[in-house]
């Protein structure tokens, strides 16, 4: 957790992410990515120059019209002392039954996101912190080149002037492998999945092809987001 700690730290600090006073809610899906992140903020708290709240948030895509299990996650909540909330939603039957979308993730992102910001302000949270790590930093940006034709990727940090509402991700700068292993160590075990297409994208297609190149060219995906910091691309910066 110390080095998961180092790169969240880092992040927070060179990006401003959290301000005395903050209510902050943590988008919590299931996945590594954010259960490690509402436990790496946790965390911080006991040594953080700024005094923040965290809240939990799940929303419940509602696959195949069942609600999903989210006892692992409120048993979490509860051993770290996080209010926690389950917004039911009908996102996943809208994308997979009523749109029947053949790449769905775009839409699905849109939606879940906009139920989080939604269910965030509702908590009175003022941020919303995603779990997104330096490797999927790294697959947005070829994403983006490869199938767009454009250098961009997701900021840092999302402001949303209009609600006075502001997005983080944390864990930009940590990547996924010591994530993965930082789950291992402490016993975090990610919830299954119930998505079709979870292992079925394009964003798992770059996945598998980043890690190729990686072996390849040790350093490769390092190099990516230092492009991405040297460019001052999209709020990225050192």
């Amino acid at each position: 957790m110390k080095k998961i700690l180092g790169y969240l730290r880092k992040a927070c600090e060179r990006y401003g992410m959290i301000a005395d006073g903050d209510i902050i809610a943590v988008g919590v899906s299931g996945g590594k990515d954010s259960l490690l992140l509402l436990n790496a903020l946790a965390a911080y708290q006991s040594f953080a120059p700024q005094r923040y709240t965290l809240k939990a948030v799940t929303v419940d895509m509602r696959i195949g019209g069942t609600d999903t299990d989210c006892s692992y996650i409120a048993q979490m909540c509860e051993r770290l002392g996080i209010e926690y909330s389950v917004l039911q939603t009908d996102i996943g039957q809208v994308v997979f039954d009523v749109r029947k979308e053949a790449n769905p993730c775009s839409l699905c992102a849109r939606m879940r996101r906009g139920a989080l910001l939604g269910e965030a302000q509702r908590l009175g949270c003022n941020k919303l912190a995603l779990g997104h790590n330096n490797d999927d930093a790294a697959e947005t940006l070829l994403m983006n080149l490869f199938n767009e034709g454009r250098i961009g990727c997701f900021s840092p940090v999302t402001e949303y002037p209009d609600r006075k509402f502001t997005l983080i991700r944390p864990l930009v700068l940590a990547p996924e492998k010591d994530i993965r292993s930082c789950c291992r160590r402490i016993g975090i075990e990610p919830v299954k999945s119930r998505c079709p297409a979870d292992k079925h994208t394009a964003r798992e297609d770059m996945k598998r092809w980043l890690a190729e190149r990686e072996k390849a060219d040790r350093g490769f995906k390092d190099r990516l987001s230092g492009a991405l910091e040297r460019g001052n691309i999209d709020g990225w910066h050192t």
